[in-house]
């Protein structure tokens, strides 16, 4: 069922998604060669604690930490781990925050020291397929231009959209209706309106689109072993436009 909210529980989301801005921004400081994941999912677990809210998925569906930190061929839900991040590595840090029981969900992609110009430009799409999805979450638009914007932009650049994985609504539980897909063609699917609450969340890899999920039943990578990206807000859909709600 989509759950249309009303601006006071919007307001209340975007101090959640504000907190995670910042959280993320504090994320960036650290992310560098030695690090571990383990290391980053702990400030985050302490940070949040600090500002009197909690990881969400910490406990969803079994899930045991407050982040999921993905490595280079993973797609998603990697594990936090005591394995040194490297010179040249991304890692993509996703998060939801629940400050008052008011949620924010939020992945941003990061380098790791320097890395190469092949990598940069799939951070660069990656990040431009997001703002490019965003801007057609407009009242009257369909979903599904959402994702035709997303797919028709990433597939020229040489690079694949992820199919298995999507954006949903959210709030006031994690995973709502609808499902937002990143890729398909434009004009099909739920009309967008004034209150719902989506994520867009693009994860573009740099071979095929294609993953494989590993044994954990968390993880999934890429089918080849190449690289992925992903970077997502969640956004509120209002009559002055979509309305991002995980930046500051």
């Amino acid at each position: 069922m989509i759950t249309l909210k009303t601006e006071r529980e919007i307001q209340l989301m975007h101090e959640a998604g504000k907190l995670l801005a910042a959280c993320h921004k504090e994320i960036a400081k650290l992310i560098k060669p030695g690090v571990t994941t383990t290391e980053i999912d702990q400030f985050v677990e302490k940070f949040l604690a600090d500002h009197g809210a909690t990881p969400e998925q910490k406990g969803y569906k079994g899930y045991q930490y407050a982040t999921c930190a993905s490595v280079n061929d993973e797609i998603c839900h990697g594990f936090p781990r005591e394995t040194p991040l490297k010179e040249g590595d991304i890692v993509t840090i996703d998060m939801v925050v629940n400050l008052n029981g008011a949620l924010a969900d939020s992945a941003w992609s990061y380098a790791v020291g320097e890395v190469s110009e092949k990598t940069k430009k799939l951070l660069e799409v990656t990040k431009n397929a997001l703002n490019k999805g965003i801007e057609q979450a407009v009242i009257g638009n369909r979903v599904g231009d959402i994702g035709h914007a997303i797919q028709s932009y990433v597939e020229p650049q040489g690079f694949s959209v992820v199919r298995e994985f999507t954006g949903h609504g959210i709030g006031p539980t994690l995973h709502e209706a609808p499902q937002i897909l990143h890729y398909g063609p434009a004009g099909k699917g739920l009309r967008l309106k004034e209150g719902m609450v989506i994520t867009i969340e693009p994860m573009v890899n740099e071979g095929v689109w294609q993953s494989k999920m590993d044994n954990n039943g968390w993880t999934a990578r890429t089918m080849d072993g190449k690289r992925s990206a992903q970077y997502e807000h969640t956004l509120a859909i209002t009559k002055n436009g979509p309305l991002i709600l995980t930046e500051q």
